[in-house]
């Protein structure tokens, strides 16, 4: 990792997390999340971290063999504007790229930052219904104003054995 403020977060980070998120959310386009969900999916976090604590994260979720979404990026709005958002996300995509993930995904509203970090636009339609399911639970469902964006990691799954495909 580029950034040495950027580690995997741990339990105790869980209320600076669902903190930063609850409060994200009441001004950027964020999804907010219970302790209980930032919990179940605490191995999927990364945080910022200059020695006080959790103030900033980002999420890494697998959804299918080749294919893993980044979600709840969130920077403390005193830090914002340093680039540990990028390094937050470059942090999961190092992740994916090792984790033989071949493409990763998000749904924006910040679409202009991830196509900095060379994601492309692609259509909610193309990715599989699997991702759904968390969407039925957004304030903006069905009317979601999100762009989604993906990037091929160039990872490939190293396996002889077959694997499902959505159908």
């Amino acid at each position: 990792m580029a950034n040495a403020h950027i580690r995997k977060a741990g339990l105790a980070d869980v209320p600076a997390i669902h903190g930063l998120i609850q409060e994200a959310s009441k001004t950027v386009p964020v999804i907010p999340r219970s302790q209980f969900e930032i919990y179940s999916m605490l191995r999927d976090f990364f945080v910022f971290d200059e020695g006080r604590g959790c103030q900033a994260c980002c999420a890494l979720h697998i959804t299918w063999h080749d294919l893993a979404e980044v979600k709840s990026l969130v920077v403390d709005e005193s830090l914002r504007g340093r680039g540990i958002g990028r390094d937050l996300v470059q942090a999961c995509l190092d992740e994916a790229r090792t984790l033989q993930v071949s493409q990763v995904f998000a749904l924006t509203n910040v679409t202009d930052f991830f196509l900095k970090m060379g994601f492309s636009r692609t259509e909610k339609e193309n990715l599989p219904q699997k991702i759904w399911g968390e969407c039925v639970r957004c304030p903006k469902f069905p009317n979601c104003d999100e762009t989604a964006v993906i990037l091929d990691t160039g990872a490939t799954l190293d396996t002889d054995i077959p694997l499902p495909r959505l159908t």
